[in-house]
């Protein structure tokens, strides 16, 4: 078999070698309590785009440091009792999408909330000193500052806020409360379960955002992570600071928020992913705790995996 990174019994195994901080658990439990303190003013407001079966809406709340962050809001019309709600996570620099692409899920009796990622390609807020679009160098913005203000510590607090307000939604079964993404938006999925252990179920597709030091050591820091070696060329050029900078990353590295998870997992990896390598998300998938499948698809990459999503849908309705 091509490889691109260690052979999959290898994989199986791999349990990560980014520094993971000795405060790790008392850093995101202040987290959560700044989180929950933040009273998120929740408003609806319907969107020029409807269909004969769904309602759609733009949410907006308020997340931690004040942010106003955005959700297009998708809920079959006229559901008669409470159903089940997917939260929905974009890759980096995205957005939330075309409201058509949350219909199949209506047409099933789901209600869907996509999130825009602070400062990325939609209307959420940014509050780190400019508002719109910050685009992309999310993983270091932070980075030399207090690690309380890693701009991806408030991200994921988002979505597990944002979980928060889809099982308080009348509409909703709290008890069918789902998460998925690819790339960031299955780093997100990870985080949002993490953080919120009330989403039932969640499938991540090779998720981001896991295991740094690993995909720097590959010689991968291009691509989606080009940003870790523009910091040590710019902050740290003969990297006297690489231990601290690795741990402090440690805060934001999934893996070690990865057995805070409770719900039913599925998640997806192409072994020949060279933008987020198999072995930074094995170093996820093996801390998992939960009841947990993984679907390998030897031959792909960081591309559309063919009856992924077809999978995920069946996963929700109970199918697998």
């Amino acid at each position: 078999m091509p490889q691109i990174d260690m052979p999959l019994e290898q994989l199986k195994q791999y349990q990560g070698i980014n520094p993971r901080p000795d405060d790790f658990d008392a850093y995101w439990e202040r987290a959560i309590a700044e989180m929950r303190a933040v009273d998120p003013q929740v408003e609806l407001v319907p969107s020029p785009f409807q269909t004969p079966t769904a309602e759609c809406f733009d949410l907006y709340f308020t997340g931690v440091r004040g942010a106003r962050i955005h959700a297009k809001y998708v809920r079959p019309r006229n559901a008669t009792e409470p159903h089940p709600v997917v939260v929905l996570f974009h890759g980096y620099t995205g957005n939330a999408g075309d409201w058509a692409d949350k219909l199949a899920y209506a047409s099933l009796g789901f209600s869907v909330l996509a999130m825009d990622c602070r400062g990325q390609g939609g209307s959420s807020e940014d509050t780190g000193g400019v508002k719109g679009n910050t685009h992309d160098g999310h993983i270091i913005r932070g980075l030399d500052d207090h690690e309380d203000n890693l701009l991806f510590r408030h991200i994921f607090l988002d979505t597990a806020q944002l979980a928060g307000i889809a099982i308080g939604l009348p509409e909703v079964d709290p008890e069918r409360v789902y998460a998925a993404g690819a790339s960031q938006g299955g780093a997100l999925t990870i985080a949002c379960a993490a953080l919120e252990p009330r989403v039932k179920r969640l499938a991540p597709v090779y998720p981001f955002l896991t295991d740094y030091k690993r995909t720097w050591e590959m010689d991968l820091a291009k691509d989606a992570y080009q940003e870790l070696r523009t910091f040590f060329r710019h902050f740290d050029p003969l990297h006297e600071r690489e231990d601290d900078i690795f741990t402090k990353l440690g805060y934001i590295d999934l893996q070690h928020l990865a057995n805070r998870i409770r719900g039913d997992v599925l998640m997806f990896v192409g072994l020949m992913d060279t933008i987020c390598p198999p072995s930074t998300q094995f170093a996820a998938y093996n801390k998992i705790t939960a009841p947990k499948q993984l679907v390998v698809y030897p031959d792909f990459g960081h591309e559309h995996l063919p009856g992924a999503t077809d999978r995920t849908i069946r996963f929700f309705l109970g199918d697998n």
